[in-house]
């Protein structure tokens, strides 16, 4: 068993919020072009690097401002570490420009001819306020050796914080129309800070919520980013789904979308999140506000949360037609070739679901490498894939094709025993 594990129930809370798009109803905003900002938006005093006061450029990817931060300990390999605010563009409350925190690193030694390779990841989980975005608190350790060692690898790294966290307004979780666009924009502010440091190929990956960030980056790249050389994307954990795929899953129940309902995810023209949960859901809702996931899921102890149906005071099914469908994409074919990397021993973001989005983008003329490690559970993945990761993202520098295996893959079986251990607790 792992030294620290998440709350088992709200491990089960957190695996349903990730799954959160068996709604069918359109996932466009209706509201009418205003940023909602303030404490019910997750927004809280960071430092005054973080707003912006003057008229956000309308330039996509536009580098506001960039500060020196000091290196985080698991970080041997960054010469340079740089928090950076850059533009991006509101899809969700169609508001317009907005600006989006990251950071950006820089390996040790000197670059090769032409700049650094660079890697643009998007992290998991970690919460919906302010206070929980990584360019102000840190990475987690795991996320933070992790992206030391791409460094090592020789490629820089950016990693955005996503629109809203850190930034004003609410962070729209699990918004891969959102968070595609953050990803994209922080590769065009940091080409700018280093230009000549940092060459155009670009790598998109991310981990669980940063794994369908990365695919909805590498979708969103020929029309919202065409400039851009991406190269491919790796892609650990994803928890994209797609209702006209070929695999056909059971209803789910969705447990808890706190994250996702207390920051955008549910429909405009229809009631506050406010008015239609419980005392318990106004407790676990004011909570996700103004804390990240360590802090929600001990209060959802505390509370003995063991269902949506508890946090509601009105019937699921009403609930369900609130609901927007953030991660659900739809079928389409995508320019580069995808990765996608799968511990067997998932219990967050089962194999048999990775299975059903692997499938659906096999379906849809992708170039797909879907590779699964047996005894490795959704954190376990990201480290044990990464030198395949690497394997991968240097064949496609190198102008060679990969091997996608979309012909030899099969439907996994329920979730294997886990077989390492692992010391982080997010998604």
């Amino acid at each position: 068993m792992r030294s620290v594990k998440m709350d088992q129930t709200f491990r089960m809370l957190m695996a349903c919020t990730l799954l959160s798009a068996c709604s069918t109803a359109s996932s466009e905003s209706v509201s009418g072009g205003k940023l909602p900002t303030g404490p019910d938006a997750g927004d809280m005093d960071l430092s005054p690097f973080y707003r912006w006061t003057d008229a956000l450029p309308a330039e996509l990817g536009g580098l506001l401002r960039e500060e020196p931060i000091a290196k985080q300990e698991e970080m041997g390999s960054a010469a340079e570490a740089h928090r950076i605010l850059y533009t991006s563009t509101d899809v969700r409350w169609h508001s317009g420009p907005v600006p989006v925190s990251g950071t950006l690193y820089l390996p040790n030694g000197p670059p090769p001819a032409g700049g650094w390779p660079l890697v643009a990841w998007g992290h998991g989980t970690l919460g919906i306020a302010d206070v929980c975005a990584p360019s102000w608190t840190g990475f987690k350790s795991r996320d933070a050796s992790y992206m030391n060692r791409w460094l090592q690898a020789g490629f820089a790294v950016v990693a955005t914080d996503y629109q809203g966290l850190g930034g004003p307004g609410p962070h729209p979780y699990l918004d891969w129309r959102v968070a595609g666009r953050s990803v994209l924009d922080s590769v065009r502010a940091a080409l700018a800070l280093k230009s000549g440091l940092i060459s155009n190929q670009v790598l998109i990956t991310g981990q669980s919520q940063g794994a369908s960030s990365a695919l909805g980056a590498v979708r969103l790249s020929r029309e919202y980013a065409p400039e851009l050389n991406i190269l491919g994307m790796v892609a650990t954990g994803l928890n994209s789904t797609f209702s006209n795929g070929p695999i056909s899953l059971p209803a789910r129940d969705s447990t808890n979308m706190f994250l996702s309902f207390a920051s955008g995810g549910v429909r405009d023209n229809g009631p506050k999140i406010e008015d239609v949960v419980s005392s318990k859901g106004k407790q676990l809702l004011d909570k996700s506000r103004q804390a990240c996931t360590k802090e929600i899921g001990m209060l959802a102890r505390e509370l003995k949360v063991g269902s949506l149906a508890e946090t509601l005071a009105i019937p699921m099914d009403q609930f369900a037609s609130m609901r927007l469908p953030v991660t659900d994409m739809p079928m389409e074919k995508i320019d580069v070739p995808l990765m996608i990397a799968t511990g067997l021993a998932d219990d967050t973001v089962t194999p048999i679901l990775q299975y059903a989005a692997a499938s659906a983008l096999c379906a849809s003329g992708n170039s797909v490498t879907w590779l699964t490690y047996p005894g490795m559970d959704h954190d376990d993945a990201m480290h044990g894939s990464f030198e395949d990761s690497v394997t991968f993202a240097r064949t496609l520098l190198a102008g060679e094709k990969v091997s996608p295996n979309c012909s030899q893959i099969s439907e996994p079986g329920p979730p294997e025993d886990i077989e390492s251990d692992s010391a982080s607790d997010d998604e």
